[in-house]
């Protein structure tokens, strides 16, 4: 029987695996609504994906994975090949920049490639699935082990961080949210400043949200107010995730990340990309190759439903930025750490 790694994770779950179905905890309705969206097939994970009912790169890549094993399990007998290859293509479109999607279909396709009939492919793609949440939940705790390495306080320090990295983004425990949870642990955290993050609000809908269920102390800004909070002395480290990371260094975030690193710099604070290897694309030269995703500009003359501009007005809503990897200080993988990060040193760990 195929187990359920959410059972073993830490923080807030995102997800939870039934063999036969897929449980998402529909993100858009936090903090007032607590929602579980069951999908049976991969149709419902391609839905759920591409309306961010499930977001950050890690757990999109993870529900991916999961909606290759539903197809497989409710393939018919006699087109199941079709039928999978075709989960597949689907769940490739739900969204462009995250490459943990890519990453965990690749190693989905060459299982499925493998199997000689239905029940091999139904068995196996469910336990390869399992296998990448496991994997993600093991990366998350290495990677806190490793920053907290670099981040070295002697005392207890304040961070700010941006958008969502935590359970919720992941497998369990987090990325970038991880570190932050282990500061916590470990005794090490004063506060956390959360950037609201918009027009999403994954800050304030689900990093506060997450954050105060579990008791670690959060200060919840407007993205405008991160400039006078790093100004006044307030944090030691900005700490984000990422959901593509460039052979040299390049770091595609959630859109309001790069102006963090340029304050940072400028204040002489430590900023830190907290990301699984899976997030590497080494493909992509540089960030200039990144596909950026653009969305509908309702999300932001909008907020559910209530008009904040004029209708018609014309929109930019880019999801994602690309930060440049000279005004990053270290990029915290399960495999190691590169400070400093450039080409070679990409090479060095990923080559």
């Amino acid at each position: 029987m195929v187990t359920n790694p959410s059972s073993r994770s830490m923080g807030t779950v995102a997800m939870r695996w039934h063999g036969d179905s897929l449980e998402l905890l529909d993100q858009r309705l936090l903090p007032t609504e607590e929602h579980w969206i069951t999908a049976e097939g991969a149709a419902g994970v391609v839905q759920c994906i591409a309306d961010m009912v499930v977001r950050g790169a890690p757990a999109i890549g993870i529900s991916a994975a999961y909606g290759v094993a539903l197809a497989a399990r409710h393939a018919g007998a006699d087109d199941w090949q079709a039928e999978v290859s075709q989960a597949i293509q689907e769940l490739a479109k739900s969204r462009p920049t995250a490459v943990n999607l890519f990453w965990a279909l690749e190693r989905m396709e060459q299982v499925f490639n493998s199997c000689d009939s239905l029940s091999d492919a139904a068995k196996r793609l469910a336990a390869e699935a399992v296998r990448i949440h496991e994997e993600d939940l093991a990366a998350n705790l290495a990677m806190a082990d490793h920053a907290l390495g670099v981040i070295s306080p002697v005392q207890p320090i304040s961070v700010l961080t941006h958008c969502n990295t935590g359970a919720l983004a992941t497998g369990g425990y987090g990325t970038a949210l991880g570190v932050i949870r282990r500061l916590h642990e470990e005794r090490l955290l004063t506060r956390v400043y959360a950037d609201e993050t918009r027009p999403w609000l994954q800050g304030s809908r689900l990093t506060a949200w997450e954050l105060s269920r579990d008791d670690i102390p959060v200060t919840l800004n407007a993205d405008g107010a991160a400039a006078a909070i790093m100004a006044s002395g307030k944090v030691k480290w900005v700490i984000v995730g990422a959901d593509r990371i460039t052979a040299n260094g390049d770091v595609a975030n959630k859109i309001g990340t790069y102006s963090l690193a340029v304050l940072a710099r400028h204040h002489d604070i430590g900023f830190m990309v907290v990301a699984p290897s899976s997030t590497v694309d080494m493909s992509l030269a540089s960030g200039i190759d990144i596909p950026i995703e653009q969305r509908d500009g309702t999300e932001i003359r909008e907020i559910r439903g209530i008009q904040l501009a004029p209708a018609g007005v014309e929109v930019f809503n880019p999801v994602f930025d690309v930060t440049p990897a000279g005004l990053i200080d270290a990029i915290v993988t399960e495999k190691g750490v590169i400070r400093n990060p450039d080409i070679i040193g990409m090479r060095a760990l990923f080559s």
